[in-house]
C-alpha cells in the first residue's frame, strides 16, 4: 500500500508549471536584490555581517563582487525556469542561496529559509522532463509523469509553513491585536489605504483571519468543493501581504503551490495545452527505494521537530529569540531596545568608548540592540577587533528591550563579560535575564 501511495505515477503538469514559476521567482529575487539596492545595503556597505553562529567565516565577497554573485544566481534561476542543465543549475543556485542565507542576519526573512528548503527538495525532483531545454536536447528523459511523492513532499512543505504559522499566532499579544496595531502604525503613510490600516476592526479581522487562513487553507484546498473559493481567498490574502508588508516573492511562491491541489487535467488545460496527459497510473518502484525512504523520513522528522525546539529551551522565545529562526514564526512581534556596550581595557581597567555607528549599519545596530545572539556576536567581534590592536578587553552589555510596545526590561546581565562566554546552541544562555522580572 505504501508503494502504491508513494510511487504511483501521476501526470506531472503541476511540477512542470511549478518549476517554471519557481525559476522565474528565484531569478526575480536574485536580480531584484541588485536593482533595489538590497545587495548594496546588506552585503556591500557593512564592514562585516552577522553570519549564523558557526559560519562567521562566511562573509560577503570584497568590493562589488556580490553584484556578480547575485547576477550569477539570477542566471541559474533563469536556467531552472527554462529547464536548461536543470540539475546543475538548481544545485548551484541552492549552494549560492544557502550561503547568502547563512551569511547575514540583519535582513532575516522566513522566505529566505523557505527557499533554501525548496531548492534542496527541487534538486531531487524530475522537474525538467517536459517543457524544458533538457528534454528537447535529450528526448530520452522526456516524460509526462512523476511519482506521487514528488508532489507530496512539496505539499508537505507549504502545509508546514502555514500550520506552524497559525499555531505561533495563538498568544495574547496577537489575539488582542496589539501586535497589529504596532505593525500598522508604520504603514500610516501608505497611499489611499494608510488610514484604513489603522482601524481597530481591521486589526481584529487580520489577526483572527490570519490564524484561520494559515490553519485551514491547506485542508480547504485539498477538499474539492471548497478548493476554488480557498484559492480565491488565498489570492487576496497574499496580494494584501505583498502590498502592505512587502515580503518579496513569498506571497507569489505560496500561490504557486496551488497547482498541486487542482486536478492535473485542469493545470494542463490552463498552462500546457499541447502537453500529452498521463493517466496510466503505473506503480514504478525505483531501485533506490530504501535510501529514498530514509532520506524522506529523515527530512520530514527534522522539519516537524525543528520548529518545536524552543519549547525545550527555558523562558519565552519571544524574549530570548532562542529557537526563533527556522520555526515559521512570521511577523509575530515588534521589538525595540536601547543598548550600551562597555569595553574595558584589562591592562588598566579603563573604559574604551564604543559607538555602534562606527562599526554597524543602521539595520545591524537595530539587531545588535535587541537580539541576544547578535549581541553576543558583536561582543566577540569587539574583543577580536581590539585584540588585533594589541588590547585585551572585556565587553559588558547593558541592554533593555521592549516587546510589542511593553515597558523596557533588562535583557542582558550587565555584570557578565560576554566576550569570555561561549554560545549555547541547544540550551538557554544564563546571561539572558528572565522575561518576567519584578
Amino acid at each position: 500500500m505504501l508503494n502504491r501511495f508513494l510511487f504511483k505515477h501521476i501526470d506531472n503538469s503541476a511540477l512542470i508549471v511549478f518549476r517554471i514559476i519557481f525559476g522565474l521567482l528565484i531569478f526575480s529575487e536574485s536580480v531584484g536584490a541588485i536593482f533595489t539596492g538590497w545587495v548594496k545595503r546588506t552585503l556591500i556597505d557593512p564592514e562585516f555581517t552577522f553570519s549564523f553562529i558557526g559560519f562567521e567565516w562566511l562573509q560577503p565577497l570584497p568590493g562589488n563582487w556580490m553584484y556578480v554573485y547575485y547576477a550569477i544566481m539570477g542566471v541559474f534561476g533563469f536556467c531552472v525556469m527554462i529547464g536548461y542543465k536543470y540539475r546543475f543549475s538548481i544545485i548551484a543556485f541552492t549552494i549560492l542561496w544557502t550561503a547568502t542565507y547563512l551569511m547575514q542576519k540583519a535582513s532575516y526573512n522566513n522566505h529566505y529559509y523557505f527557499l533554501c528548503l525548496l531548492s534542496v527538495v527541487m534538486i531531487f525532483l524530475p522537474a525538467n522532463t517536459c517543457y524544458s531545454v533538457d528534454a528537447k536536447q535529450n528526448p530520452h528523459i522526456k516524460s509526462n509523469s512523476m511519482p506521487r511523492w514528488s508532489a507530496l513532499i512539496l505539499m508537505f512543505n507549504i502545509f508546514l509553513v502555514y500550520t506552524y504559522g497559525s499555531i505561533a499566532k495563538m498568544y495574547p499579544d496577537w489575539l488582542d491585536t496589539s501586535v497589529f496595531e504596532l505593525l500598522m502604525k508604520s504603514k500610516q503613510h501608505y497611499f489611499i489605504i494608510g488610514d484604513l490600516l489603522q482601524q481597530k476592526w481591521l486589526h481584529y479581522f487580520l489577526a483572527y483571519g490570519g490564524i484561520l487562513f494559515d490553519g485551514l487553507i491547506i485542508p480547504l484546498l485539498l477538499f474539492k468543493p471548497t478548493r476554488k473559493w480557498a484559492f480565491i481567498i488565498s489570492v487576496f490574502f497574499h496580494l494584501f501581504n505583498s502590498i502592505v508588508f512587502q515580503v518579496g516573492i513569498f506571497p507569489y511562491l505560496s500561490l504557486a503551490f496551488a497547482v498541486f491541489f487542482f486536478e492535473p487535467r485542469t493545470i494542463q488545460k490552463l498552462f500546457l495545452k499541447k502537453k500529452h496527459f498521463y493517466d496510466n497510473a503505473e506503480v514504478i518502484i525505483p531501485k533506490y527505494k530504501t535510501p529514498l525512504l530514509i532520506i524522506l523520513s529523515g527530512y520530514l522528522i527534522v522539519q516537524l521537530l525543528l520548529p518545536l525546539r524552543h519549547h525545550l529551551i527555558q523562558d519565552n522565545v519571544l524574549w530570548t529569540e532562542e529557537g526563533h529562526r527556522m520555526s515559521w514564526r512570521m511577523m509575530l512581534r515588534t521589538k525595540g531596545g536601547i543598548v550600551k556596550y562597555k569595553v574595558i581595557d584589562k591592562s588598566n581597567y579603563s573604559e574604551i568608548p564604543v559607538k555602534l555607528s562606527d562599526y554597524l549599519s543602521e539595520k545591524q545596530s537595530v539587531i545588535a540592540s535587541t537580539k541576544p545572539d547578535v549581541i553576543w556576536q558583536f561582543a566577540q567581534y569587539l574583543k577580536k577587533d581590539f585584540k588585533a590592536k594589541g588590547i585585551d578587553v572585556e565587553v559588558y552589555v547593558n541592554c533593555k528591550i521592549s516587546v510589542n510596545g511593553k515597558p523596557l526590561k533588562q535583557l542582558i546581565d550587565p555584570e557578565i563579560d560576554l566576550a569570555s562566554v561561549k554560545w549555547n546552541a541547544f540550551k538557554h544562555s544564563d546571561w539572558i535575564l528572565p522575561s518576567k522580572q519584578d
